[in-house]
């Protein structure tokens, strides 16, 4: 459920005319942009898939991916959760972003990748690895230049500080780092010793994010996903 100082959310009906950001195939759900009561929201919805999905495998991606979102609350890269709107159906708010591509990546500065790392190594802190962001849609550029971390439907989600997290963290960990990795590269961004003056950089920036993550508080959720 949404927090009580959360915006009220839509109803199921008035998803109806929203605007469809993109579509998802046989399981996957379409992402919606909905402007409602003055608000901007990103829906992941699974209602239009078939029947057989709806009733079994659409509820429980969206139970698995809510649990994700709401661990990262307050996380400044992810757009925050909202909650349900019912059992195949969630929001999150709506950030403006371009994903992130190689084409963009090469428009980038280096400083958008060492943000990037951070956001990783803040995100992995609270127990979730997300395990899709090679995927371009699901980073995005916002327009303020920082790092948008969308699209959980992947991701894995253990106690933080557990010993189950700490194994996955080491196991499981590099996929995300690897994919940081692979977008620094297309920016052709400093390697080498300029490398290990941004990982330093980053490690300070995690830092920096770790302390405005315990204060607290997918285009975002550009497509919410």
């Amino acid at each position: 459920m949404a927090s009580a100082s959360a915006p009220a959310l839509p109803s199921r009906n008035e998803l109806a005319g929203a605007e469809r950001i993109s579509r998802g195939g046989f399981a996957n759900p379409d992402v919606l942009r909905v402007e409602w009561a003055g608000g901007v929201f990103a829906v992941k919805d699974f209602a239009p898939r078939g029947w057989l999905v709806r009733a079994t495998l659409g509820r429980w991606i969206a139970r698995r991916e809510q649990r994700a979102w709401r661990a990262l609350a307050g996380h400044p890269a992810v757009p925050a959760y909202l909650g349900a709107i019912d059992a195949l159906a969630f929001a999150v708010a709506y950030r403006a972003g371009r994903p992130l591509s190689r084409s963009v990546a090469r428009e980038t500065p280096p400083e958008f990748f060492v943000r990037l790392e951070a956001a990783v190594a803040e995100m992995h802190a609270r127990g979730v690895v997300h395990l899709d962001l090679r995927h371009q849609g699901n980073v995005l550029v916002a327009d303020d230049g920082a790092p948008v971390l969308i699209d959980f439907g992947s991701a894995l989600v253990l106690r933080p500080g557990s010993f189950a997290a700490r194994i996955a963290r080491a196991l499981l960990g590099w996929i995300d780092r690897s994919a940081v990795a692979k977008w620094r590269a297309y920016s052709g961004a400093a390697t080498g010793a300029a490398a290990g003056v941004g990982a330093g950089a980053a490690a300070d920036a995690s830092a920096g994010i770790g302390e405005g993550a315990s204060s607290r508080s997918s285009r975002g959720e550009s497509r919410a996903t």
